[in-house]
This record gives C-alpha cells, structure tokens and sequence, in this order.
C-alpha cells in the first residue's frame, strides 16, 4: 500500500511540506509507504484543450509535473492534497494543478481515499479545506477525516511543530487513511471490487 502526499507550496520544504511529512512518517510506522511530491512550476493552468480526453491516455497535453504526478498516481492507493492558504483558498500553483490532474488523470485517482491538509500562518484553512475536498468528493473518491479539520498553523516550517493540536490531527489522519486502505485491501481480497465508473446524462439548465 502507498499514499502520495502532493505538496502544493511554492516552497518545497515549507509549513505545507513539515505537516505532510509528519503525515508521511506516521504513515510509515503503520506499514504503508508514503512519498511526498512536490508540485513544481507548471507549462501553464488547464487551457480546455481537451486533448487528454481526445486521447484518452490520461496524460494532459501540456507535459510537466502534472504527467509526472498521474504516473505515480497509478501505483498510489492513496492521497494526501496539502497547500498553503492563499487569500483564504489554495495557492494558485496547487489550483491550476488540481484543475489539470482531475481533468486529465482523474480515472486514475478514482475512488482512491483522499484528503485535504491546509496551512496558514491565522486564516483562511476552512475555506482551502473545502476548495480541495470539492476534487475528491467529485471524483468519487472516499474521502479520510481525522478528529478535527486538517490544518497545521505556522509562518515558517519550524512553527508547524509548535502547533501541537495540528500535528496531532495530522497523525490521527495518517492512522485513519492507513486503516481505510487496510479495509479496502480486506475487500478486494473478499472480492469487493470499487463500483464501475458510470457515463452520467449531462444536462443544464437551458431547456
């Protein structure tokens, strides 16, 4: 078992990173592996070219970080998503990688457990929490809580660890994600298999 931990700051070892790796570490002493990846700058934000889904390799267009990302997604069971707050929403690198990953890579992502992990130095995390938990609940994927919102506080990497409740969250996540994939992996076992994915009627409201 594997869970990929996107860490979507600019800086690569910043507040986001030191609550991912406290995820990532837990997740280690529980026996599933864990791997960070750091989103780097990308060619550019998703254009609707459409050409991923045109191909239908699950790879965008534009080759960068995003590809790099879905390839690793395919062997992951697992998905931790954190950012940093940003006007009380994610960072705009994280969104305009969030928008390119779900559109061109989401049947690898699909109904893999996933979480949102948000840091700020005050602010802003709930309305981030939620911005990100939109792509994992719309991707039918099963979505890991813990015992409080999943936010760590701190201007600087070394104030994260100074956040004893958040760090605190983060571990009772990575024992909630590790326990989920454990079930899942009992499932298939028993010959439960994930739900087929369906061709939904679309419509709008123009009659």
């Amino acid at each position: 078992m594997k869970v990929l931990l996107i860490n979507g700051s600019p800086h690569e070892k910043g507040t986001t990173y030191t609550a991912l790796k406290r995820v990532a570490d837990k997740l280690e002493s529980l026996g599933v592996e864990a791997e960070i990846f750091h989103v780097t700058k990308l060619a550019t934000t998703c254009v609707d070219c459409r050409v991923c889904k045109k191909k239908g390799d699950n790879r965008c267009a534009f080759d960068d970080c995003v590809n790099r990302a879905i390839e690793k997604a395919e062997t992951a069971d697992g998905f931790i998503f954190g950012t940093p707050v940003h006007f009380a929403s994610a960072s705009g690198l994280m969104t305009a990688f969030m928008d390119r990953l779900f559109y061109a890579g989401g049947s690898v992502l699909r109904c893999k457990p996933a979480a949102a992990v948000a840091c700020a130095r005050r602010g802003g995390t709930t309305a981030t929490l939620d911005q990100i938990n939109k792509y994992i609940t719309f991707n039918c994927m099963p979505m890991v809580s813990s015992q409080y919102w999943n936010m760590v506080h701190g201007s600087v990497a070394e104030d994260a660890p100074k956040d004893e409740e958040g760090m605190e969250v983060m571990d009772i996540l990575a024992e909630q994600m590790a326990w989920l994939l454990k079930c899942i992996e009992a499932g298939k076992k028993a010959g439960i298999e994930a739900p087929a994915a369906k061709t939904l009627t679309r419509t709008n409201f123009i009659r």
